[in-house]
């Protein structure tokens, strides 16, 4: 594991790189936002390539990110109106959608410093500290991620405690194209989920779960991501193509037939985002598989995300790569 300066932030604190290398994978991961900075990951030949979308700099980076591999809370995805009940009493947090929602939180993970603290040469842990209110949440929260190489396997491990009930959701927001750049489209898709989440003009959960079958959100037998994205849908019309939930993968594979480099995604968690970079410069350069809780379920589904007071936060996510001849 190595250490570098990454960049100042604008009250003057240093942001750090961390790289840790195991000779099958290398990952660089930062305090700012305890982001996923830089992933590589061979090819069929062996060429070592990042396959993450990224920023050169911390100053580009906090100018224009739309959380490129950072963290995101204290509740990923979007809280519908940016309130929600618990406890009978109502909680107005930030709302930083123009249409009213919150988003990720607001971006607390997102735009601050964590701790970081090597573990072992494989394993970096960060901490966070999320004080009673910020945002409006309740609760003083403290939340750990692990970052560990484990072969050709990048596991994302998160903790959290707080000393009140409150709701919480983590994810890693990582931009991934395992081309290593172009666009996302030919990349071969398999989500073996039964659900998905359709959303309203606010990119909220109508609250049904609709099946996959019949439908371009049919992943369950691998396709490309192209084939069905300018589908007459307006699910896929509203958003300019996925930006979805699907409820309860049992399987999640992505794989690029150029470079043949394969990653398969597992979670303990009910839901994962797929989300096709619509709103990038350039759009559909990358996806995301945001592993969640399924969106607005304060309001919705609360008992995904109820974190009792003393109670421990924990799941785990795991990125396995592999290549295909």
């Amino acid at each position: 594991m190595s250490k570098n300066f990454y960049g100042s932030m604008p009250d003057g604190r240093a942001a750090e790189a961390y790289t840790l290398d195991n000779g099958l994978l290398r990952a660089e991961i930062l305090t700012f936002g305890a982001a996923l900075n830089r992933l590589f990951a061979p090819d069929r030949n062996g060429g070592m390539e990042n396959v993450l979308l990224t920023f050169g700099s911390l100053e580009e980076r906090i100018a224009g990110s739309q959380y490129q591999g950072e963290v995101v809370g204290r509740y990923a995805n979007r809280i519908a109106g940016a309130r929600f009940t618990l406890g009978g009493e109502e909680f107005h947090v930030t709302a930083n959608e123009k249409n009213g929602n919150c988003l990720h939180g607001g971006g607390e993970f997102s735009r601050n410093l964590w701790q970081a603290e090597p573990v072992d040469d494989a394993t970096l842990m960060l901490t966070f500290a999320s004080p009673a209110g910020s945002h409006g949440f309740p609760g003083a929260v403290t939340a750990r991620v692990r970052y560990r190489l484990e072969g050709s396997t990048l596991a994302v491990e998160y903790e959290a405690r707080s000393d009140a009930d409150t709701v919480l959701n983590l994810t890693n927001h990582a931009y991934f194209n395992l081309a290593g750049g172009g666009s996302i489209l030919d990349h071969i898709l398999q989500i073996d989920a039964e659900r998905y989440l359709p959303i309203d003009e606010k990119s909220i959960p109508t609250g049904e779960l609709r099946p996959v079958a019949g439908t371009a959100f049919d992943f369950r037998q691998a396709k490309p991501i192209g084939r069905d994205i300018r589908a007459d849908d307006a699910q896929l019309t509203r958003v300019n193509g996925y930006d979805h939930n699907f409820c309860d993968p049992k399987g999640i594979e992505v794989y690029e037939p150029v470079s043949g480099r394969r990653m398969a995604v597992t979670t303990d968690l009910p839901g994962v985002q797929l989300y096709t970079g619509n709103n990038l410069p350039n759009p559909h350069t990358a996806l995301c598989l945001e592993t969640q809780a399924w969106p607005d379920s304060p309001n919705q589904w609360p008992e995904q995300c109820l974190l009792r007071a003393g109670e421990r936060y924990s799941t785990t996510t795991r990125f396995d790569f592999s290549v295909k001849s």
